[in-house]
C-alpha cells in the first residue's frame, strides 16, 4: 500500500469518524459506490452502518423493473418503436436484450440499467450508452496479465458469498470487481455449496466489454486493422465462406508478431471467440450442444457454419473435420432446413497466423 493510499483510508477514516459522532443528529444515511468497505479499521469509527448489498428488500432500489418500465414508460416505448419501425412488443423486446438482467440478491427480479433505459428514450434510439462514461482500463490490463479465461464470462463463473465483495488491487482475481462494476450480475445461486454463478447481465455489457477487451489481445485493432464485424457478417450472408476465411486469415496477419510469439491453440481460439461473439450483434452465434463443444457455430438466414480449430503439430484442418463428425457436432442441426457447412482451421504457430482450412 503506497503512500497516497494511506491518505486516503485517513481522509475517510476522518469522514466516518464525523458522521459516527453526529449519530444523535442523523435520521437517515444512504452511502452508495462501485466497492464495498476495503477491510481496513474504518469500521470503528463508522460501525453503525447496515450493508444491504445482497439483501432482497433492497435489491430493486437503484434500477428500473420491468414492471415499472411497462407502467411508466409505455408513451416512450411506443414512440420508440415506431421510429424504429418495429411492433411494440419487438421494440420491448430489443430493450430488454440489451439492458435488463441486473440482480443485486440471490433472488431478484430483473432490473433494467436506469442509465441505459433513459437515454435510449431521450436519443428515441438504441446504442451502447453505458461505456460511453468511461473504460475501466485497469479492469482489462488484470484480465490479460492474469490470463483468465475470457469465455468464462458467458455464465460460467463460481464465487462463494465471502469472496464476491473480497476485492483487494494486490489479489489476481478480478471477479470481485467484475461484479462489483457491473459487468457480471447474478445468474444464478448454489445454496449447498453457498456460491454465486455470474455471467454478462444483457448485450449490452457483454459487447462493450469484448470491443474494449479486443484491442489488449490485438494490438493491431488499434493501430488500423480494425475489426469490422459488418464485412465479416456479410460475406456469411452471401454464402462466401472461403471470403470469410480469407479475411480471418489476414486478420490474424495483422497481429504484432510478438503477441502470438508462443502462444498455443487457446490463443488463436480466444481471439475467434471475441470476433464471433462481436459478430453475434447480427448473426446468431453458438458453441454448446449436448453431442459436443465445437469451437464455434454460427447462423445465418440461410446457413448453420459450424468451425473447428487445430494448432500445427496437434492436428490438421482434416482432423478438425473428421472431429466435427465423429463428435456429432452437427446432429443438433440436422433437422433444420438451411445448409450445413463445415469448417476445418489450422492455425502455424511458425507462420504465426492461421495457414490453412477446409470447407465441406
Amino acid at each position: 500500500m503506497g503512500y497516497d493510499d494511506n491518505c486516503f483510508i485517513l481522509a475517510r477514516k476522518g469522514f466516518y469518524g464525523v458522521l459516527k459522532s453526529a449519530d444523535a443528529y442523523l435520521h437517515f444515511v444512504f452511502l452508495t459506490g462501485v466497492t464495498r468497505f476495503s477491510k481496513v479499521s474504518i469500521f470503528s469509527d463508522l460501525n453503525q452502518l447496515k450493508d444491504i448489498s445482497m439483501s432482497e428488500a433492497f435489491a430493486g432500489i437503484c434500477g428500473i423493473s420491468e414492471r415499472e418500465l411497462l407502467r411508466d414508460f409505455r408513451p416512450e416505448l411506443q414512440a420508440l418503436a415506431e421510429k424504429k419501425g418495429l411492433t411494440y412488443d419487438a421494440a420491448f423486446a430489443e430493450m430488454k436484450k440489451r439492458y435488463d438482467g441486473y440482480h443485486f440478491a440471490k433472488e431478484s427480479e430483473d432490473m433494467y440499467n436506469p442509465f441505459s433505459v433513459l437515454n435510449t428514450f431521450y436519443d428515441n434510439d438504441f446504442n451502447y450508452y453505458w461505456f460511453q462514461t468511461g473504460t475501466p482500463t485497469f479492469l482489462v490490463r488484470m484480465l490479460k496479465e492474469g490470463d483468465f479465461e475470457i469465455p468464462n464470462l458467458e455464465n460460467n463463473i463460481c464465487i462463494s458469498a465471502s469472496d464476491i465483495f473480497d476485492y483487494r488491487a494486490e489479489w489476481n482475481n478480478p471477479v470481485p470487481i467484475l461484479y462489483q462494476s457491473g459487468y457480471l450480475t447474478v445468474k444464478d445461486y448454489d445454496a449447498e455449496f453457498d456460491e454465486y454463478i455470474l455471467g454478462f447481465p444483457n448485450e449490452e455489457v457483454k459487447y462493450g466489454f469484448l470491443k474494449e477487451l479486443l484491442p489488449a489481445y490485438v494490438p493491431s485493432y488499434v493501430s488500423g486493422q480494425k475489426f469490422s464485424a459488418a464485412r465479416f457478417v456479410r460475406l456469411l450472408r452471401s454464402g462466401d465462406m472461403d471470403g470469410f476465411m480469407s479475411n480471418l486469415r489476414a486478420f490474424y496477419a495483422g497481429i504484432a508478431y510478438d503477441m502470438t510469439d508462443n502462444k498455443d491453440e487457446r490463443y488463436y481460439q480466444f481471439v475467434f471467440y471475441m470476433l464471433v461473439t462481436l459478430m453475434g450483434q447480427f448473426v446468431q452465434t453458438e458453441v454448446k450442444s449436448a453431442a459436443g463443444r465445437a469451437d464455434a457455430v454460427i447462423k445465418t438466414a440461410d446457413a448453420i457454419v459450424v468451425f473447428e480449430f487445430k494448432m500445427s503439430g496437434h492436428g490438421t484442418a482434416e482432423d478438425a473435420l473428421k472431429q466435427i463428425d465423429e463428435k456429432g457436432y452437427l446432429i443438433p442441426y440436422t433437422t433444420d432446413e438451411r445448409r450445413i457447412v463445415k469448417i476445418g482451421a489450422e492455425f502455424n504457430a511458425k507462420e504465426r497466423g492461421l495457414s490453412r482450412w477446409l470447407i465441406v
